[in-house]
């Protein structure tokens, strides 16, 4: 095989990392290319390069996951969160920003709650709609009552943890709420959750797989690989805030099994 032929499948192969519904074992080129990657080094340093060519970083590449794929911020293939929001139907407003970027990060959180399960491939997590909602606002109002207790009356000073600056926005915004044609309010935090979840479904991450508490979900392994990739700074982030309790709706609470010797390891 020629050089531009070598060239040519690798590009393939990133192509199809770039189509986040499709798994190897639903297309048998698909599934023969990761195995080429898996098997041939220097098949695997050219589809690297491809990648690297489109300012995409390659995560993980497994038969289960097929080509899981992160954009740096120069890609063209980068969704930029004030473009995000503008897509679930918002302005693309700084304090929208800071809702769909809490509930991307509830959902992370109650998806991996434990070490072990960015660890595991075969680990599913599951979570609903409600649950996220729930936990963020739990995770808000934790940090009005710390700005109570040091006698806080105004927004955090910017030397401490990203999220305890912009709590307020989140603790503010009304839970539910309805229009005019009894149509679930889209700019409640209930309906803010609801979109982002729908959002990572549509991107491959979450499989949708009931109604029940506003949505159920389960996540994808490719899912898995992106939170993995960005869990340092999401789990040092809730350690510091110290979010050590989440909870699923429902009032049961349970740990978030993460600490700092967890967070080094990833």
């Amino acid at each position: 095989m020629s050089a531009s032929d070598v060239a040519a499948e690798a590009s393939r192969l990133v192509g199809f990392g770039l189509r986040p519904k499709l798994v190897p074992s639903r297309d048998e080129e698909y599934r023969r290319l990761v195995r080429r990657f898996r098997a041939d080094d220097e098949f695997a340093a050219v589809t690297a390069a491809v990648a690297r060519g489109l300012d995409l970083v390659i995560l993980e590449v497994t038969e289960r996951t097929g080509v899981v794929v992160a954009s740096t911020e120069e890609s063209v293939f980068a969704i930029r969160m004030s473009d995000y929001a503008r897509r679930t139907g918002g302005e693309g407003k700084a304090h929208e920003r800071v809702l769909h970027a809490l509930a991307h990060l509830g959902a992370a959180t109650l998806a991996f709650p434990r070490p072990a399960d960015l660890a595991d491939e075969s680990y599913l997590g599951r979570i609903t709609v409600e649950g996220v909602e729930a936990f963020v606002r739990q995770a808000a109002t934790v940090l009005a009552e710390n700005a109570t207790v040091e006698g806080e009356d105004s927004d955090p000073s910017s030397d401490r943890p990203g999220l305890e600056t912009v709590w307020r926005v989140y603790a503010r915004r009304a839970r539910t709420g309805a229009t005019g044609d009894g149509r679930k309010l889209a700019s409640s935090t209930t309906g803010i959750v609801s979109k982002a979840l729908a959002f990572l479904a549509d991107q491959g991450l979450l499989v949708r797989t009931g109604d029940a508490r506003g949505g159920t979900y389960r996540t994808t392994p490719r899912y898995r690989a992106q939170v993995r990739e960005a869990g340092a700074i999401m789990f040092e982030e809730l350690l510091a805030l110290g979010i050590t309790a989440i909870t699923d709706g429902t009032g049961t609470l349970a740990a978030v099994e993460w600490a700092p010797d967890d967070i080094a390891k990833l």
